[in-house]
């Protein structure tokens, strides 16, 4: 299992959130290219970085976030406000390694179908798209979270899969900025449910103990952003737990 350290943009400073809160929003006194600098030089492979003004329709950081993946060679995992096949399209061929769709696959019955025919016609490009599912109670959310869809969770991941897509991020909001420990139950039941698909693992994750406990229920990856910031995990533990990963995988 793999590390990803996440970064989170509002109004052009690294934040983490509270639930999804914009109201609950703690603003850290270090800048997006200090933050991948860092990540950087410590060895890290992947990062994550999620624009939170672009997941309300507010394209304000695009051009800012923009501007500085391109000078680094890190691959990204980059999501907020991907509501077009077109954009897709355009953050793959720029060199994004990996695209979080979410809101748009909710809302839209045919955005994942015509993704699928359009774009990703190779296992390669459905490998890039990740699929996001931010859940609440087992309850799917949209929009930043402050909308609810009818879909049931089991439902849209079978729907996903038999589209070709099979990398999936799950976010349990319940647990999301409290370092409370990570939504291992919702996990179990995901891979219970489908136990191939690759899932990246977000919320609550606050100590090395929650990182193995990942491990062991065979999670793929995780995302991994205010136990960073508040030091309950160190980079220097992230470059040697990503390290033997890379060995033993």
């Amino acid at each position: 299992m793999y590390i990803i350290p996440a970064i989170d943009i509002l109004d052009g400073k690294v934040v983490r959130l509270r639930e999804g809160h914009y109201d609950q929003a703690t603003f850290y006194d270090v800048t997006l290219e200090e933050m991948i600098e860092t990540y950087q030089s410590h060895g890290t492979e992947y990062v994550h970085i999620i624009d939170l003004n672009g997941a309300k329709g507010d394209f304000s950081n695009q051009k800012f976030v923009f501007d500085i993946i391109r000078k680094t060679d890190m691959k990204v995992q980059y999501g907020g406000g991907i509501r077009s096949i077109e954009k897709v399209k355009e953050l793959l061929d720029a060199g994004i390694d990996r695209v979080i769709v979410g809101t748009q696959a909710i809302t839209n019955p045919t955005f994942l179908d015509e993704l699928s025919e359009t774009v990703c016609t190779s296992y390669k490009c459905q490998d890039q798209v990740v699929v996001a599912i931010d859940v609440l109670d087992e309850i799917i959310k949209y929009s930043g979270w402050m909308e609810s869809s009818p879909i049931k969770l089991m439902d849209y991941v079978d729907r996903c899969l038999r589209l070709g897509f099979f990398r999936f991020l799950c976010t349990d909001i319940n647990k999301d900025g409290k370092l409370g420990g990570a939504g291992v139950e919702l996990y179990q039941k995901l891979l219970d449910h489908s136990p191939f698909i690759k899932l990246i693992a977000s919320g609550g994750i606050s100590s090395m103990a929650d990182i193995e406990t990942l491990q062991e229920i065979r999670v793929e990856s995780c995302v991994v952003g205010k136990a960073i910031y508040e030091k309950r995990i160190t980079i220097e533990e992230i470059k040697d737990w990503n390290l033997k990963a890379l060995i033993s995988f």
